[in-house]
Formats: C-alpha cells, structure tokens, sequence
C-alpha cells in the first residue's frame, strides 16, 4: 500500500491525515503534496500520521525538511505538530527528534496547541 491521505482546513490551521507508509517509495510526492499545502495555508499545521505503518530514513528526512519550511520565525505566524502512533514516535525517538517535531498523542492535543490569533 502507498501513501494516502486527506486535508480539512478549519479556521486558521489545515489538518493533513495520511494512512499507509511513508518511506523512500512514496516520500518525493509526500514533500511535493505536503510543502505545497504548507505554503498555501492556513500556517498551523497539523500533520495526523497516526495510521501510518511505517516509516523509514527517508520518510523521517522529509519530515524534518517540512518541519522547518512550515515552522514559522514567531510563533503568532504559524505551527506545525504531528499526531503518532506508538510505532511512529518510536522511530522518532530513535534518531531523538521528537521535540523539534512536536510529536501530539491526538489531533485533539494538537488543536489546543494552536497559538492564539
């Protein structure tokens, strides 16, 4: 199975909910299709891979390239959080970036995490 997702935009954050690996296969469409919803906007963002089976090096790269594209200079400007799974933040721990990628236990975590307009 490839990579599949969706995207809601609800007021000023965009939620992006994928399901299906993400690893060298399916990471090049993975950071077109992602850094583009990026620039589009809204600039919080909300990444929901808690249905993703897997991930490699390559799908970990990609993440921490979209981290700083969409991580804003001032927090007022935007944010960007990543809802796991325990197979997920466990590759994530692994290579110790779960701070920087602001790993949330539930999209629901994540919206109360949204900086005030």
């Amino acid at each position: 199975m490839s990579l599949r997702g969706t995207r809601e935009v609800r007021d000023s954050c965009q939620l992006l909910r994928l399901t299906g690996l993400l690893d060298a296969f399916s990471e090049p469409t993975f950071t077109k299709v992602i850094g583009s919803k990026i620039e589009e906007g809204p600039k919080n963002i909300i990444l929901d891979l808690s249905r993703i089976d897997f991930v490699d090096s390559s799908g970990l790269g990609a993440l921490v390239r979209l981290a700083k594209l969409a991580k804003p200079e001032s927090k007022s400007e935007g944010s960007f959080q990543i809802v796991t799974n325990a197979r997920v933040t466990q590759t994530v721990k692994l290579v110790r970036l779960e701070k920087f990628l602001s790993l949330q236990v539930s999209v629901e975590a994540a919206l109360e995490n949204i900086p005030a307009d």
